[in-house]
């Protein structure tokens, strides 16, 4: 077999395209993987709205891949044939930058992305380098492991930069959301979720997995909070979040991309309190994240879809009408 179907996104013609494409071929270091899921994230969704700059001409997206490896390349060592991978965001960094060599990968200026500078996993197949891919651990099946890949690896991160918060905001319960309070519980923490205004069954999902609270993003929070994670992409949301922060409280921005912050009085940021970014991911994230999650055990709510409804997912995400996770599902 020499061709596959693919989905498309081309800047110059929205939607995606469905296409008959030639199948790649592993080169050195790289492995052949046939996809069995990948998820759709909301970094796809800022891809294909236009809002991440220069991705890949005629880009196949998609960084939340997981699928059997079918053929290896030269010099790799790390897999073999008929293993279960999972292919992350990250795809490639130099390794010899003061980023790299100090443990921190995820901000290389030389690295490229899954889904964005190189092709992804809305496909029948797809190739990456072996040393960014990441054996699936635990019984999860190929639709529910998918969001560990994006949505738990850079929730985990945002989890870890909120230190030891004990009372923990989430704002946004989606995907990353639903995975980082089940870690949160684990720990210990307790869980306090915002929602979109007047969402219901978001609500009703948080509580059912155990958050303490469930409300709109534009309430006060009941309790003052040692930290809060931001998974909706609406800079508005910063200033609410600060006024429910203890000092010495930290609002974590886990989004690759955000709308602007309005301007704030700094009597909200004073006494200590920070704000920080989450960007992109380290191995070391997903290995650890990875072997963590089947022993909390971490479980996924996931929506499946044929390949060809990538649009409809990406609509549903955008609209909010997701529950969970949805995954595509190319057989």
């Amino acid at each position: 077999m020499t061709q596959m179907r693919a989905m498309l996104f081309d800047a110059a013609h929205k939607p995606l395209r469905l296409a008959t494409v030639a199948r790649p071929e592993p080169a050195p270091g790289q492995v052949l993987i046939k996809v069995h899921a990948c998820g759709v994230c909301r970094t796809d969704l800022h891809l294909v709205d236009g809002e991440l700059p220069d991705p890949k001409t005629s880009v196949i997206p998609g960084h939340e891949i997981v699928g059997t490896i079918v053929e290896t390349g030269a010099s790799v060592d790390r897999f073999k044939s008929g293993q279960r991978v999972g292919v992350p965001w990250l795809g490639f960094t130099c390794g010899t930058c003061g980023y790299c060599k100090s443990g921190r990968e995820n901000l290389c200026e030389a690295a490229r992305f899954t889904g964005y500078q190189i092709d992804g996993g809305y496909s029948d197949y797809t190739v990456a380098d072996e040393r960014y891919c990441f054996p699936i651990h635990g019984d999860y099946s190929n639709a529910e492991a998918a969001p560990l890949l994006c949505a738990g690896l850079i929730g985990y991160r945002a989890l870890t930069m909120a230190g030891d918060a004990g009372k923990l905001g989430i704002y946004g319960f989606g995907a990353a959301a639903h995975i980082v309070a089940q870690v949160a519980q684990h720990q210990g923490r307790q869980v306090y979720a915002f929602t979109r205004p007047g969402d219901t069954d978001a609500q009703d999902f948080a509580r059912g997995l155990g958050a303490i609270w469930a409300g709109s993003s534009d309430d006060a929070s009941p309790e003052p909070l040692d930290a809060a994670i931001l998974f909706a992409p609406v800079g508005a949301l910063v200033p609410l979040a600060l006024r429910a922060l203890v000092p010495g409280g930290t609002v974590v921005c886990a989004g690759i991309h955000m709308s602007d912050i309005p301007s704030f009085p700094y009597d909200i940021l004073w006494r200590e309190r920070r704000i920080i970014s989450v960007a992109n991911l380290t191995r070391q994230d997903g290995e650890e994240f990875l072997t963590l999650a089947p022993r909390i055990p971490v479980q996924t709510t996931v929506t499946t879809l044929p390949l060809a409804q990538a649009n409809e997912a990406l609509s549903d995400l955008r609209g909010g009408h997701l529950t969970g996770a949805a995954v595509l599902i190319p057989e």
